[in-house]
């Protein structure tokens, strides 16, 4: 793996782990009825969830282009 498609999943990982954290205050403030928090972090949580996205598609990107399609 090179170091690009590492620091690639890296990335991706933080992300999916702070979007989790955001789901999880979403849920709690949903479940309190604060509605407008909720939604903050809910959103705030759907950015993270397309940042791992893209990090995970350029880490597998990077693959690709050394070991090709397999």
């Amino acid at each position: 793996m090179s170091k690009e498609s590492a620091e690639h999943h890296t990335k991706a990982a933080e992300h999916h782990e702070h979007a989790a954290r955001h789901h999880r205050e979403a849920a709690k403030h949903y479940a309190a009825g604060s509605h407008e928090k909720g939604a903050h972090h809910a959103h705030v949580a759907h950015g993270h969830d397309l940042h791992a996205d893209k990090h995970a598609e350029e880490a597998a990107k990077h693959h690709v282009e050394e070991h090709g399609a397999k």
